[in-house]
């Protein structure tokens, strides 16, 4: 069957956003119960992506029912 609307390539890249930054937090979590203290600021930032994919998400929901 043919999709009556195309797919957007906005949503699979948040919800990809939001799976990365949601696993560095848990190693991050992991890491800091291991006793590690000194990470590297790209850890910390990496984890960022965990809202910034959540909030493309929503927007990228938003727009799409809108359209329809």
């Amino acid at each position: 069957m043919a999709s009556s609307s195309p797919r957007s390539a906005v949503l699979p890249i948040a919800m990809t956003m939001f799976g990365v930054g949601l696993l560095a937090i848990i190693v991050i979590f992991a890491l800091f119960a291991a006793g590690v203290q000194d990470l590297p600021a790209w850890v910390s930032l990496t984890t960022l992506l965990c809202p910034a994919g959540l909030i493309f998400g929503v927007i990228a929901t938003v727009v799409r029912a809108r359209r329809n």
